[in-house]
């Protein structure tokens, strides 16, 4: 059974992504497609961590520099993340199975869907971790 607070997080990410993927047209106004899809990433990063930090893991009360830090070294090792699945599944398992079509779509999908997990952990464990945890 899933539990409220990781419902919240699916939430909160899912709201942070929206903000990426709108944010970039705005940029895309003044910038160059590389340049907005930077800037909407750091946008989507930003709402993430706001509603993380205040609405999923209570934890607005503890020193702001650290939980910055460590939230970006858990986006880091999940884009990361994303790329290994994504790549592994495109390149090599998907055509092994005679998917061919939409292989990278399909594998973009199950690349972004395994961080969810991880990230929650690390996030709950590592990021917003009390200091009586």
């Amino acid at each position: 059974m899933l539990s409220a607070q990781f419902l919240r997080f699916v939430l909160a990410g899912g709201v942070a992504a929206a903000a990426n993927y709108g944010s970039r047209f705005g940029f895309s106004l003044w910038l160059p497609y590389p340049a907005a899809i930077t800037c909407a990433y750091l946008v989507g990063m930003t709402v993430a961590f706001l509603l993380m930090r205040q609405y999923v893991f209570s934890a607005s009360g503890q020193p702001l520099l650290p939980q910055v830090v460590k939230f970006t070294i858990v986006n880091v090792l999940a884009l990361l993340q994303t790329l290994v699945v994504s790549l592994v599944l495109a390149r090599w398992a998907l055509p092994a199975l005679g998917v061919v079509t939409h292989a990278e779509a399909i594998a973009h999908l199950f690349g972004v869907a395994v961080p969810v997990f991880t990230s929650f952990l690390g996030h709950r464990h590592a990021t917003f971790r009390r200091a009586a945890e």
